[in-house]
């Protein structure tokens, strides 16, 4: 057998419902004789009868007690659905890493949701952990370029560079005057238990006598450069995410011309190849690129 006609299914629902075709009628915005058409249509399709009709009103059969609940179930289930597919198409999932949030990403965010009131942003501050990017969690995150083991249905666009150079409290200057050298006598701040930062640039300068795995490790770059304002040893700072302290001169530069990038590259807006062209996506892609985020990085 066929499945019935939707109408007809609706109809005998919301009559059953709500025990009488004239409200099942105004529910449905068709009239009484429109809804009894449709259950007769039911009832004919079927082969049986659905309700008892008097002249009080309609009263359900046996056969229509036991379809009633089933259609109010799949009716039900259809709308959540249907509400659920619609959130989804309006929101937009964001992940991305606690300190770029904090310091790049969140002081903007506000007009992009005044320019996209459509799109229900959430972002979610946190680390990718050990499986990378998740497509199906999320619409978008923002990285590191060049990570590893990154799948190839990615796409990935450069947005800015992230920049290294130590940085200390104005206090450590003098013990940092005689040249990268010195640092070998200083307490080294790690962003992050990977301790990548100092390697980078030791590397890139070949720093004599520099342990690039020494010091103290941080869980992220916002509490070593907090450490680091403190006095407590010598961080190596992002230019970008440091802006604050460095133009607050809570921080300083004992080599502002030895600066150089990462192995890992510039930070990068990535997301699944076959969501990147989705409306949502597609809008905050170029509200990034073009907007008040990028125009706030220093020259």
């Amino acid at each position: 057998m066929r499945l019935p006609p939707l109408n007809a299914l609706r109809a005998f629902e919301a009559a059953a419902r709500h025990q009488g075709f004239i409200a099942a009628a105004e529910e449905l915005f068709v009239t009484r004789g429109a809804i009894s058409r449709q259950v007769k249509i039911l009832e004919e399709h079927i082969g049986v009868l659905l309700f008892h009709r008097n002249a009080r009103g309609v009263v359900l059969t046996e056969a229509g007690r036991r379809l009633y609940p089933v259609l109010t179930e799949a009716f039900a289930k259809m709308l959540h659905e249907v509400e659920r597919i619609a959130a989804d198409a309006s929101e937009l999932r964001v992940i991305c890493p606690p300190t770029l949030s904090l310091r790049w990403l969140l002081p903007q965010l506000e007009q992009f949701r005044v320019a996209h009131p459509e799109i229900k942003l959430r972002l979610t501050t946190d680390f990718y952990g050990s499986k990378g990017f998740d497509g199906a969690e999320y619409d978008l995150g923002i990285s590191l370029q060049n990570r590893p083991g990154r799948p190839a249905d990615i796409e990935v666009l450069p947005l800015f560079e992230m920049i290294l150079s130590p940085a200390c409290a104005p206090a450590l200057l003098p013990a940092l005057a005689a040249g990268p050298a010195a640092l070998a006598g200083q307490r080294l701040l790690h962003e992050s238990p990977r301790r990548e930062d100092w390697a980078a640039w030791v590397q890139h300068f070949g720093a004599d006598g520099v342990d690039p795995a020494g010091g103290e490790a941080f869980p992220n770059l916002d509490m070593a450069t907090r450490a680091a304002v403190m006095g407590a040893g010598v961080v190596m700072a992002d230019l970008v995410l440091c802006r604050e302290e460095l133009e607050r001169g809570d921080l300083v530069l004992p080599f502002p011309d030895m600066t150089c990038g990462t192995p890992d590259g510039a930070y990068a807006l990535i997301g699944q190849r076959q969501k990147w062209h989705d409306p949502k996506v597609a809008a905050f892609r170029d509200w990034l690129v073009n907007g008040p985020c990028m125009a706030a990085l220093p020259e």
